[in-house]
């Protein structure tokens, strides 16, 4: 099979490409959570309260961490999608 006959569905650039994308965008996400609203915002966050707790501290101690298990189920779901897009075995 030439290059030519290969579609953009099995190049290995495009999925490498997908892949960095999405790991760019949960590591985004994860980087809010975690540094922005653990560290960053924590003193207005901490006016707010959570089951007895100021918000600030409960990101800061289990927030962060539920936010990314949550994404390693975002990741799985959404690689999924793309390698049966992509046409990945």
């Amino acid at each position: 099979m030439s290059a030519d006959d290969r579609s953009d569905s099995h190049d290995p650039r495009a999925y490498w490409r997908a892949h960095l994308r999405v790991l760019g965008i949960l590591l985004g996400i994860w980087f809010v959570a975690s540094f922005g609203l653990g560290i960053l915002l924590v003193r207005p966050l901490n006016a707010l309260m959570l089951g007895g707790f100021p918000l600030g501290f409960w990101f800061a101690q289990q927030g962060s961490i539920l936010v990314f298990v949550g994404l390693v189920f975002v990741y799985a779901r959404w690689m999924d999608r793309l390698d049966a897009r992509l046409s990945r075995d």
